[in-house]
C-alpha cells in the first residue's frame, strides 16, 4: 500500500507498507510492517520503467535515505525505478532494538524471535512486497555486501521472480561457515592493521597512550558504559573502506584535552557514537547467525575462537590492533545497547537447527544474468570465497578488481554500477519483465 507520495530535488518518491507474517513457515497472528521508498528520476515519474530492488548489506542495515539523482542511484534511475526497502528488524519495518528484545521472557524465546530475521525471511518478505504493491512484476537486483547473500538466497527460492542481479562486494560462500570466515578475516585484518601503521606511523605512540590509560583507569563513555581497550580495538570496523584509516586517524588525532591529562569529552562522545550499535543492533546480534547452516553446526561464537589464536590482537599488545567487525562475546556485555540481546545471542550462538539458506543444485542451474564485482583486498569478504562461488553459480559474470574497497559502490561514483550493468547488456541483456 502507497503511504505517502513526495517529489525532492531530482527524485520522486513513493513510500509503502505491507504487513508480513514474523514466521513465514508457520504464520500466525504476529506480523511485522514492511517498509519500502520507491525512487524514480522526478522527470520520468509517469514512465513505465522496469524495477530494482536494492539489498542492503548488514546484516541489520536499512535501506539507504537518497538525497539526490546522483552517483550509482543516478545511474540505475537512468534504467529503472529503484526499490529502497528497509529489511525487516530495520529502519521503519518494525525496527528490532534492546527495548523489543528485552520483552522477551528468556534468551531461547528471543533467539527463536531473532532466527526470523535471516535472509530466506528477507527474500520472502520482498516477494510479497513485489506481488502486493508491484502487480507481481519481475524486478532486477542489486546486492551490497550482505545483499549479495540474500542475491543468493534470492536465487535459491524464487528465480522466476528476477530479471537480472548485481552484486557489489558480496559474494560469500554456499557451504557457511563462520569459522572459516574468521580464519580468513584475521588475517586480512592485520594486513590492514599495518598498512594504517605506514600511512600514520605516529599514531601508534598515541593509541597506545590511549589503551595505557583506559587499561589503569575506570573511564566511562558519555552513556555510563565503560570505555575498555576492547571497546577502542572496534574503532577499526572501517578499515575496510576507502576513508577507514583516514576516520580513525582524525579520531585519534584529537584524543587528549589540551592539558593532555586526560581523554577530551569530544573523543569520547564520538566513540559512543561508533560502537554503541544504536542505529543497528541486529549487525551486532545477527552477523555470525547468517552463516548458519545445516551442515556447519553451532557458529558457537567463532571470532572470540579465532581471535584467541592471534596475540598480535590482545589488548595489552603493542601496537595495539584494531579488530574490524568481529562481533564477540564481551560486547552483549559491556555495551548497553546490546547487553539485553545477550541471552538471545548466546543461545543462537548454540543453534544447530538451521534452515538452509541456499539451493545449491538450483544456483548451479541458474539462467538469470547475475554481474557480481569482487573487490581482491576486501577486509569483510573474502575473495577466495567469492570466486569459489562465481564458479559455483551459473550464468554469473566476476569481475575481479582492487581499485576500491568494500564501499566501491559509493566511493566509485557511477562507475561500478554501470560496469556490472554493461556486463550483463554484453550478456544479452536482462530476461523479460512477463
Amino acid at each position: 500500500m502507497i503511504t505517502a507520495e513526495y517529489t525532492i530535488p531530482g527524485l520522486h518518491v513513493r513510500e509503502h507498507e505491507v504487513e508480513v507474517p514474523l514466521d513465514w513457515d508457520a504464520p500466525g497472528p504476529e506480523t511485522l510492517t514492511l517498509f519500502a521508498r520507491e525512487v524514480v528520476a522526478a522527470h520520468r515519474r509517469h514512465d513505465d520503467l522496469p524495477l530494482m530492488l536494492f539489498l542492503q548489506g548488514g546484516p541489520g542495515g536499512k535501506a539507504p535515505r537518497p538525497d539526490g539523482a546522483d552517483g550509482w542511484i543516478g545511474a540505475l534511475l537512468e534504467r529503472y525505478r529503484l526499490v529502497l526497502m528497509d529489511q525487516r528488524g530495520t529502519g521503519r519495518s518494525s525496527r528490532v532494538d534492546a527495548r523489543r528484545i528485552a520483552a522477551f521472557p528468556d534468551g531461547e524465546a528471543g533467539a527463536e524471535f531473532l532466527a526470523r530475521f535471516r535472509a530466506d525471511s528477507i527474500v520472502r518478505d520482498a516477494e510479497h512486497l513485489r506481488a502486493t504493491d508491484f502487480d507481481g512484476r519481475r524486478w532486477a537486483t542489486i546486492g551490497q555486501s550482505y545483499g549479495g547473500w540474500l542475491t543468493l538466497t534470492y536465487l535459491s527460492l524464487a528465480p522466476e521472480a528476477l530479471t537480472a542481479c548485481l552484486v557489489t562486494g558480496g559474494l560469500g560462500s554456499l557451504t557457511p561457515s563462520a569459522a572459516e570466515v574468521y580464519r580468513r578475516t584475521y588475517p586480512r585484518a592485520l594486513a590492514k592493521n599495518r598498512e594504517y601503521e605506514r600511512r600514520y606511523p605516529g599514531d601508534a605512540a598515541t593509541i597506545g597512550r590511549i589503551a595505557d590509560l583506559l587499561a589503569a583507569e575506570d573511564v566511562r563513555l558519555p552513556d555510563g558504559d565503560r570505555f575498555t581497550v576492547d571497546r577502542l580495538q572496534l574503532l577499526g570496523s572501517g578499515f575496510g573502506m576507502k576513508h577507514g584509516f583516514e576516520d580513525v586517524h582524525w579520531l585519534v588525532d584529537e584524543a587528549f584535552t589540551g592539558s593532555g591529562d586526560g581523554l577530551s569529552d569530544g573523543f569520547l562522545a564520538e566513540v559512543q557514537a561508533r560502537t554503541a550499535f544504536a542505529g543497528d543492533p541486529l549487525w551486532a546480534a545477527l552477523q555470525e547467525s547468517i552463516y548458519g547452516d545445516p551442515d556447519s553446526g553451532a557458529t558457537a561464537w567463532a571470532a572470540d575462537a579465532e581471535h584467541a589464536r592471534h596475540p598480535e590482537f590482545t589488548s595489552d599488545a603493542r601496537p595495539l590492533r584494531f579488530t574490524g567487525e568481529m562481533m564477540r562475546r564481551w560486547m552483549f556485555d559491556e555495551i548497553r545497547l546490546l547487553r539485553p540481546f545477550a541471552p538471545a545471542v548466546d543461545a543462537l550462538a548454540r543453534r544447530t537447527a538451521w534452515g538452509p539458506l541456499f539451493d545449491r543444485e538450483r544456483l548451479a542451474a541458474n539462467e538469470v544474468p547475475v554481474a557480481a564485482v569482487v573487490y581482491f583486498d576486501d577486509l569483510y569478504v573474502d575473495a577466495g570465497l567469492s570466486t569459489a562461488t562465481a564458479e559455483q553459480v551459473g550464468n554469473v559474470q566476476r569481475w575481479v578488481t582492487n581499485e576500491w574497497e568494500h564501499d566501491g559502490i559509493r566511493d566509485s561514483g557511477d562507475r561500478v554500477v554501470r560496469r556490472l550493468l554493461q556486463l550483463v547488456d554484453e550478456r544479452g541483456g536482462p530476461l523479460p519483465e512477463r
